[in-house]
């Protein structure tokens, strides 16, 4: 079966790799002509499969490339171009995409945050036949994971649903080889989709409760990083952890300062933080966060 790779970053890079290892006939790859794309262009290289790094998806020279490769099967191993609907049609069995989440719920490009920024306690990965529409194709197979309630978007995606995609993806092109995959359509009744999960929805409202600023943190974990404001820069928290018990300080107030966290009142407990970046600087502690901004006790973020 003739298979065309379509992908990048480390998620594509494991894909094209696991499936050589398995003895696939993959017959080309297309990945970004930037630093995302470079691993696999490496990977094609020394495998001796063409390779191809456009820019967009929709050039004139990729269908053309597409149709010379006469694949059977087309995959997409985290692509965040758009693929045109043309090239969908070349592969004659079709093209298969992974999505982090359980289908219908959570389409869109921030599928594994908005999971944990609304406080679900279950997602897991789906992988379907993708159509004209943004994660609409009928499902092949799913996987489920648990949230444990401490989990960040990073912690859920490397350590859960970066190895079983890879698995799942393998899993699907022998489904597929075997004539034996599903094409199950999805309840669009069921459906939800979250814009990108960017600065325009990662602000902390310290009016809020605290579950839900804790879950914006941790859904912000480690991109882009939830983030508010003290004297006009722009401060970021990566690795939170809550505490339900009563403390004296208004919503957003510091009112500690330690070397393994911050800790800020919030309505119901406090937020504690282990790491924090102000505007474009480095992750550092508390402590030292504190010495570089002036940051005290007593000082309230959001002001």
């Amino acid at each position: 079966m003739r298979i065309v790779i379509v992908g990048q970053g480390p998620f594509g890079e494991k894909v094209l790799q696991t499936l050589i290892q398995k003895g696939e006939d993959v017959v080309g790859i297309f990945s970004p002509p930037d630093k995302r794309g470079e691993a696999m262009k490496v990977m094609a290289e020394k495998s001796d499969i063409a390779f191809f790094r456009p820019n967009l998806m929709k050039e004139p020279q990729v269908y053309e490339a597409y149709s010379k490769l006469k694949p059977e099967l087309a995959i997409l191993a985290f692509v965040t171009d758009i693929i045109p609907e043309k090239l969908l049609a070349v592969p004659s069995l079709g093209t298969i995409c992974y999505h982090p989440s359980i289908l219908p719920r959570h389409r869109g490009a921030s599928a594994i945050n908005w999971a944990i920024i609304q406080g679900d306690t279950r997602t897991g990965l789906t992988i379907f036949w993708a159509d004209k529409g943004i994660d609409t194709g009928p499902i092949l197979l799913q996987k489920e994971v648990e949230i444990g309630p401490d989990e960040t978007t990073g912690s859920v995606y490397f350590n859960k649903l970066f190895p079983m995609g890879v698995d799942a993806m393998v899993e699907a092109v022998q489904l597929i080889k075997q004539g034996k995959a599903p094409r199950i359509s999805q309840d669009d009744s069921k459906a939800t989709y979250e814009p990108p999960c960017d600065d325009r929805v990662a602000s902390v409202n310290f009016e809020k409760s605290i579950r839900d600023i804790y879950n914006l943190i941790r859904g912000c974990d480690p991109q882009p990083g939830a983030y508010t404001a003290y004297q006009g820069k722009r401060v970021r928290f990566y690795e939170a952890k809550m505490s339900p018990s009563a403390i004296k300080g208004e919503p957003g107030e510091i009112v500690s300062i330690e070397e393994g966290y911050l800790q800020i009142a919030v309505k119901g407990g406090s937020i504690q933080i282990g790491k924090l970046r102000a505007d474009k600087g480095e992750k550092i502690g508390p402590v030292e966060f504190a010495t570089s901004i002036g940051v005290k006790v007593g000082d309230r973020f959001g002001k």
